[in-house]
Parts: C-alpha cells; sequence; structure tokens
C-alpha cells in the first residue's frame, strides 16, 4: 500500500492530534479532579455532602454576579461556579443551580436580572478599582438566594471566597430544618402588634410619622410571610390604649414604652399627655420574643433621637425571630444567671454580641437560670462563661446531673476577679491599676471532682501580642504578656475540629491541670486542646498586669510551656454519689407560713444518678475569649473559629467544624532560629544564581558530548566509504 508522502512525514504529529481530540471529547462526560490543597480547600466537607444528598424537596440556587469585576473579586465568580459544581455532583436530582448575568452590556434581560435580585434583598455592594493610575469605586451585585419549597435564605455579599462553602451549608441545613419544623408544628405562630392610638398625636413631634397605617402595613407583611411559611402564622393588632389589660401584656413583654408630658408641637397645637407602647411580640408554645418598631438612641448635644424601622428590617427580624421561637436549629443553654457574662452583651468590647451573633445562626439559645428553675430536659448542652456568683450545693446538684445524663458542658472559668480600686462615695480612682482577687463560686470543687482543675494565676508569655505605644509616652510596642500567642505546634493538631488553626490568642487565662490517675481510674479520656510557648510562665502571689511592671523571670528554669484547654469526656461519677440530694433553697424573701409543714420524712430514692452515660466537659481558665475585643462580628478570625469549633465538637458537629476552618486567613510564618534565617537568606541571594549556572553548564555540557557523538558517527560513516 501506497502511503502519501506527506502522511509518512507528519504521522507523529496527526496521531498526536488525533488523541488530543478523543481525549477531550472523553473528559466531556469523564474527568479526574485532584484537589492539591493542604486542606481540601476545592474539595466538598462531609458535611457538605451529606446536607446536599439528603434534599427530599427541590433546592434552587440563584446567583447575581456583575460580570468583568476587577481583581480579587474577578476570581470569585469562577470558585462559586466550581464549588455549586461539586454540589450538584454529591447532591441528588433536587439540586439545581443558576447563574443570572448582570452587565452593563445586557440589556433589557440585565436589568431584569438586576431587579430579580433586588426583589431578593441582594443590594449592590462597593468594589475598589485601579485603572489609569487612580482608585475608583463600582457599584456590583454579588450575592445568592436559596429556595427550598416556599423557604427562602439569602446571601445577600459575596465578596470573599473564605467560608462561602460553609454560609451555603449552614442556609442549607437551616432551610431543610425550617421545613421540617414548620411542617411538625401544630398551633400557628402569633404575631401581636401592639401599637397604642395615642402614639399617632406624637409621631410627627418625634420624626415618627405613618404609626395609622402600621397595622394594615404589618398584616401585608404577615401575608407575604405566610406564603413561605406554609401559612403557619397568624396576625392580631392590639391598641394597649383601649384596654389596660393590654398595657399589662406588652409591659410583661417588654414592649417600648413611651412616656410623655402635655407640650406644643410645631405648628403651636396643644398635646395632651399621654403614654403609649410600640412594638412586635412573636410567640408559640411557651417562646415569646420582641421585635422592636421603634429605635431610640440618645446622641450627645442631639438629644434622643426616635426612627421608625423599615418595612425591609422589620421583615428580616420577624423572619428570624418565627424560626427562633418555633427552634428552627437546635437548642442549646446558657447560664444566664449567677454574675456569668450578659448574652448578648450591650458594652462596647466587653459584651457578647458577636458571639451570641454566630451562635444564633447554627442553634436557638436558651438562657438558664439556677435560682428560678432548673436545668431543662431538652438540652444536650449547657455553656456556663465567666461565673462570679457563688453556686450552692443544689445548683452544683443540677449541673452534676445534667452532666450525668450524657450531656455536654463548656466551662469558661475566670480564675481572678478585677477590682477597680475605689475612693470616697465608691467612685473608682483614676489612672489607678485594678488589683486582681482570687475568685472562687465553687464551682471549682465540682470540676475537681471530674479531673479538672484551674489554679488561681494568670499564664504569662514571652510569645505574646505586642501593643503599639502612642508617641507621647515614648512610641515603640509594649509585650502584653497576659495575651499570650498560641502557635500551631501547640495546638492539638491530631484533633480534627483543630487541625487547621494556625494560631491565636488568649487573654487572662489560667492554668488547667488533670488530674490523670482520677481520670483513668474512672474510665474517661482527656485531650489537651493548647498549651503556651515553651517562653511561658506562670504568675504568683499578688497579681499586677500593668505591663510597665511585668517582667519575665530571670531564672530560664522557670519558664515552660503550660496547658491551658482541656476536654475530658466519658461516663463521670457523680460528685454527689452516695450523698442525699441538695434541697432547693427557698426563694428569698419567701417565709414558711403558719401551720406549714416541711415533708422532710420524704426521701427519693434513685434520685441521684452515681455513674453517668458518657458525656462530656470543656474547660478553659478565661471567658475574655468570648468577648467582642477578641471575637470578631463575622467569626472569621481564628480566636472566633477555635470557640465556635469547640461548642459544634460538644454538640456532636465535628464535621460542620472541620467544614468552618477549611480557609484560613492567618497563616504565620513558621518561627526559626537566627542560623536557619541566615541559612534561607543566602540560599535565596546566592544559591538561586548558582542553580540557574548549574543548570546552563549541564545543558552546555550535553550539547558539547552530543556533538561530539555526532562528528564521530559522519567520521566513521565516511571512512566506511573511503574503503
Amino acid at each position: 500500500m501506497n502511503i502519501p508522502t506527506f502522511i509518512r512525514k507528519h504521522a507523529t504529529f496527526l496521531l498526536s492530534l488525533v488523541a488530543v481530540i478523543l481525549i477531550n471529547a472523553v473528559g466531556v462526560t469523564l474527568y479526574l479532579r485532584a484537589d492539591l490543597t493542604k486542606n481540601k480547600v476545592y474539595t466538598l466537607s462531609a458535611a457538605s455532602r451529606s446536607a446536599v444528598s439528603a434534599l427530599s424537596e427541590p433546592l434552587t440556587i440563584k446567583v447575581f454576579f456583575t460580570s468583568n469585576l476587577p481583581a480579587p473579586y474577578n476570581t470569585i465568580e469562577r470558585y462559586t461556579r466550581d464549588l455549586l459544581a461539586e454540589y450538584a455532583i454529591a447532591g441528588n436530582r433536587f439540586f439545581n443551580y443558576e447563574f443570572y448575568d448582570i452587565s452593563a452590556a445586557g440589556g433589557e434581560k440585565s436589568q431584569k436580572n438586576r431587579e430579580l435580585a433586588q426583589s431578593y434583598g441582594i443590594a449592590p455592594v462597593q468594589v475598589r478599582m485601579i485603572k489609569q493610575d487612580q482608585v475608583k469605586f463600582q457599584n456590583a451585585l454579588m450575592g445568592m438566594v436559596l429556595i427550598h419549597g416556599d423557604i427562602i435564605e439569602t446571601i445577600p455579599s459575596i465578596t470573599t471566597t473564605d467560608g462561602l462553602e460553609y454560609r451555603i451549608t449552614s442556609a442549607i441545613r437551616k432551610m431543610a430544618n425550617k421545613v421540617s419544623a414548620l411542617v411538625n408544628i401544630k398551633d400557628k405562630v402569633a404575631i401581636k402588634l401592639y401599637l397604642s392610638s395615642s402614639l399617632q398625636a406624637v409621631g410627627p413631634s418625634i420624626n415618627v410619622p405613618g404609626l395609622a397605617e402600621m397595622p394594615g402595613r404589618i398584616a401585608r407583611l404577615v401575608d407575604k410571610l405566610n406564603s413561605r411559611y406554609y401559612g403557619k402564622l397568624s396576625f392580631t393588632a392590639l391598641d394597649p390604649s383601649s384596654r389596660p389589660e393590654l398595657e399589662k401584656e406588652a409591659a410583661d413583654h417588654h414592649v417600648l414604652f413611651l412616656r410623655w408630658n402635655r407640650f406644643r408641637d410645631s405648628r403651636g397645637k396643644l398635646v395632651a399627655a399621654g403614654r403609649a407602647y410600640a412594638g412586635l411580640v412573636v410567640n408559640h408554645g411557651d417562646r415569646t420574643e420582641t421585635v422592636s418598631l421603634i429605635h431610640v438612641q440618645t446622641l450627645p448635644l442631639f438629644g434622643t433621637q426616635y426612627a421608625l424601622a423599615g418595612m425591609d428590617e422589620i421583615e428580616q427580624a420577624l423572619s428570624k425571630t418565627v424560626e427562633s421561637v418555633i427552634n428552627v436549629n437546635e437548642e442549646i443553654g446558657y447560664l444566664a444567671d449567677h454574675g456569668t457574662l450578659p448574652l448578648p452583651g450591650a458594652s462596647a468590647g466587653g459584651g457578647l454580641a458577636n458571639l451570641n451573633k454566630q451562635l444564633s445562626e447554627e442553634y436557638s439559645i436558651k438562657p438558664v437560670n439556677l435560682n428560678n428553675g432548673e436545668i431543662p430536659d431538652s438540652l444536650s448542652f449547657l455553656m456556663i462563661a465567666g461565673p462570679r456568683e457563688p453556686f450552692s450545693d443544689y445548683d452544683l446538684y443540677q449541673i452534676d446531673q445534667f452532666l450525668m445524663k450524657g450531656k455536654s458542658l463548656a466551662v469558661f472559668l475566670d480564675p481572678l476577679s478585677e477590682v477597680a480600686p475605689q475612693g470616697a462615695g465608691g467612685f473608682p480612682f483614676q489612672n489607678q491599676a485594678p488589683s486582681y482577687r482570687p475568685l472562687d463560686t465553687g464551682l471549682g470543687k465540682l470540676l475537681a471532682w471530674y479531673g479538672l482543675h484551674t489554679e488561681k494565676s494568670y499564664v504569662l508569655d514571652e510569645n505574646c501580642y505586642h501593643q503599639q505605644t502612642p508617641a507621647v509616652f515614648g512610641g515603640g510596642e509594649q509585650p502584653l504578656y497576659f495575651a499570650p500567642i498560641i502557635e500551631s505546634d501547640k495546638i492539638a493538631s491530631d484533633v480534627p475540629y483543630l487541625r487547621n488553626l494556625n494560631g491565636f490568642i488568649m487573654l487572662k487565662a489560667s492554668p488547667v491541670d488533670i488530674d490523670k490517675q482520677k481520670i483513668e481510674e474512672n474510665g474517661l479520656s482527656f485531650t489537651r486542646l493548647f498549651s503556651s510557648s515553651d517562653r511561658s510562665w506562670v504568675s504568683g502571689g499578688m497579681t499586677d498586669l500593668n505591663p510597665i511592671y511585668l517582667q519575665p523571670p530571670s531564672d530560664p528554669a522557670k519558664l515552660k510551656s503550660v496547658a491551658m484547654a482541656y476536654v475530658v469526656e466519658g461516663p463521670f461519677p457523680s460528685y454527689f454519689a452516695g450523698k442525699p440530694a441538695p434541697v432547693k433553697p427557698a426563694p428569698a424573701g419567701k417565709s414558711k407560713k403558719a401551720g406549714e409543714k416541711r415533708a422532710t420524712h420524704v426521701i427519693a430514692e434513685g434520685g441521684v444518678i452515681k455513674k453517668g452515660r458518657p458525656g462530656k466537659i470543656f474547660l478553659i481558665g478565661t471567658s475574655d475569649i468570648l468577648k467582642d475585643n477578641l471575637f470578631d462580628e463575622e467569626g472569621g478570625t481564628p480566636n472566633a473559629q477555635f470557640v465556635l469549633n469547640v461548642i459544634d465538637m460538644l454538640n456532636n458537629r465535628v464535621d460542620n467544624a472541620v467544614m468552618r476552618t477549611k480557609v484560613q486567613s492567618f497563616n504565620p510564618l513558621k518561627q526559626v532560629g537566627p542560623g536557619a534565617r541566615t541559612a534561607i537568606k543566602t540560599a535565596n541571594i546566592v544559591g538561586l544564581p548558582l542553580l540557574v549556572v548549574a543548570a546552563g553548564l549541564i545543558v552546555w555540557f550535553r550539547r558539547t558530548v552530543r556533538k561530539r557523538a555526532i562528528r564521530r558517527m559522519f567520521a566513521k560513516r565516511g571512512t566506511q566509504e573511503v574503503h
């Protein structure tokens, strides 16, 4: 067979071209991906695969992105597409997604897409771009909406890829829980508007007009929400001015109360003195929450300012409140008495508003008051944050028996109490450092029985946060030894929910010890979660945290790593085993009535659970890490992720914790010694050029050898032809 010369000459090229075409054709349907990132950033977590594969009703995700965005925003859309493609692979037939183009060149279709996005509450965000050596700003839409049955969840802005998978999966699970909760409830969720008609007389004077139309507007809003909540909402408008019992109801629900004296308005009209209530109350079963209609703010010079909440704001607040009262999310307990930190906190820098916001995304938080009641059996987790008041034996008994039922405890225990110096009249002295006194609430003896112990001191560390000193005080940096930096090599990397954390900061934390012998005898297991650096020490005696006077010990032998947090789990022995159950104290101010007898002769046999089902205790010697100055609003810092991951672990949501920390914004360089740093610098400055030279010499040598071989070959052929 005669093969054309052209084909013979280019056979290798033609065969390679055919192979490439066939490989691409096969790759359309069959392809293989390899995620080479350390934390598998581009691979769906187990929690995401489980959530999307368990869908029983259609879930549609609509994504709105403005095209041709500048860096780094131009990579976000690509990442979102790849991520949703992974969801589609892991999901079943109920999962669907669609991207909507929002561009200026898109014409009428793009305009309709913009209007659709805004109808879902996705508003433009401002992004910065550098063009022609100038910094400019551009409005862009970057958001998505998830629709599951009649339930809608919105992610209004996607300005970073960090935590996007966590946000999507959390929304999917929340929607599935919401559908299940709404289908199963029997009684409707009651939404009551308490709005006094008397308020209309002063509404224009306090910049709150349109109160007469408010009942109708709220009624229409509830009708709109009913289309998403399977018709499970009912609405009633009440006028507390008409009936005294309605005023009492409004007061009991802590609805905003306003009172005014007689005055003349801006038109000279005399307005009589009066009082009014304004607010929304959402109730279902034994859960009741209040939604504000009027915002009140006191400003310097301007006095008290009033503002009526917008309907979009009211709609969002009502949605979140309805979800809270029907227990869409798993319920967790938070100890609200015994002087614990208030949740949510109201004081700047010292409250727990950010923690409350993040926990509320995944859980329904139920305040627990040991003084007025007991820990509900429905709870499986209790958080105790910074208690200041003593626990009675009956309080400890409740906590002990809660743990015996196989539940979990998270204890953030402060070792010392900060006391501000006071002068005459109880006023604090100015410019004087506070003193620190040992804090003993009685909770320590219960924890010691389980094998856990905190010291009445602080962990101080040379490897700590440095504070910038103002120029008026000399400038420079001031080490805060009581704020140790926890590095990755001191974190339990073998624990899944801490594996991806690269470090965080502690503040005013005490050492945490365990009694290994007691733990082993009781069949328990323990995990040390993290420790301070090898350059740390423990404060002793009188504690003074003034950075000016704090100095590391002169003896290097006193520097060592100190354990700062533990988790102990297993079947705990009861502190009250073999003891009679403590008697509940009588409420303060209540005395025994004449002729009333105490049933001291009645004993409840078997009331104390002596050995519990497997439970968990997390103990750390500080509550400061929960406060807003260390816990950010978005929950993305390592400090926030550590706290949230521990709480997820205690609630058996380890997969959720692993997903949260897949992407880390805090990736510090590994600390090395001066010698290693010099070697690395030398390798970069001298080594790289030498490698290039060496590579060039190798190429030159191989070419020289090849040339010699060719010369010898032709010289040999020439010799043969001569002969």
